[in-house]
Order: C-alpha cells, then sequence, then structure tokens
C-alpha cells in the first residue's frame, strides 16, 4: 500500500467530481471544499515541517469525508423537524470545525474562509482536527436528534 492511500483517493475523487461537467452545482461544491481543505491540511503540515505518518492523512480524509456526509444527512433530518433544529444542527458542525483546530492557525480569514462564506453548502473551517471534530458532531447531533 502507498503512504497516504485513503488521502489520495479521497482527494483525487473530489477533484475528478470538481472538473467533471455533469457535476451538478450541489456535488462541486461540496467537492472543491474537500479538495481545498486536504490541501490545507498538507501545505499546513508542509509549511510547519511537521512528520506525519500515512495514519494521520487517511484518518484526517475519511473522518473529514464522514463529516461532510453525516451533516448532509443530519441537515434533512433537522429539517424535517423544523427550522430552528435544521439551525442547531448547522451551528453543532460548523462550531465542531471551528472549535476543533489542527494547526491554530493565526490567518483566521484563510482558515474561516468557508464559514464566513453564506451561501457554501460547507461552511466548515479548513483549520480543523477532523477526527475530533466528527466525534463532537456526532455525539452532540445524536442528542439534538432524539
Amino acid at each position: 500500500m502507498q503512504a497516504q492511500d485513503l488521502f489520495k483517493t479521497v482527494r483525487d475523487n473530489a477533484t475528478k467530481v470538481v472538473n467533471n461537467p455533469n457535476s451538478s452545482d450541489e456535488e462541486i461544491q461540496i467537492n472543491q471544499f474537500k479538495v481545498t481543505a486536504l490541501n490545507y491540511l498538507s501545505m499546513m503540515v508542509q509549511k510547519r515541517g511537521l512528520k506525519k505518518d500515512t495514519y494521520f492523512y487517511d484518518s484526517q480524509a475519511v473522518n473529514m469525508t464522514s463529516f461532510i456526509t453525516d451533516f448532509q444527512v443530519n441537515l434533512e433530518k433537522a429539517r424535517a423537524i423544523s427550522p430552528a433544529k435544521r439551525m442547531e444542527i448547522m451551528k453543532i458542525y460548523t462550531d465542531a470545525s471551528k472549535f476543533n483546530p489542527m494547526f491554530k492557525d493565526t490567518d483566521k480569514e484563510r482558515a474561516n474562509a468557508y464559514v464566513n462564506d453564506k451561501s457554501t453548502l460547507t461552511p466548515f473551517c479548513l483549520d480543523t482536527d477532523w477526527e475530533k471534530a466528527y466525534d463532537q458532531a456526532t455525539t452532540l447531533t445524536k442528542a439534538a436528534l432524539k
């Protein structure tokens, strides 16, 4: 197995969706976030001279993908309950991404570019430890949707 197999697969698949002229706007937007987030992760590791193993990259990619998928599913469940519940779920996921930083990036404009974009389908921070964010969002969402 090559280093970062899952990481590269997630990034490559997301890039294919973004570049596919048959992809919907929603698919493009969601997958553009995935590409951007994974590129950000890789750039920050290199910029900081950190040594990370295959597990780190793969775990971050898989947890980010699960985070986004669960967000979409749970947002639909909440939408069926009430607009207030939908907003609660959105806040749970947005906060989970914002309050579980991986690098504590001081460039908040860059890190929060998607959070600050009110038209995005993926209002998440790029500077996220996706494993921790996924665990937090999963726990809080289960309680919120009971």
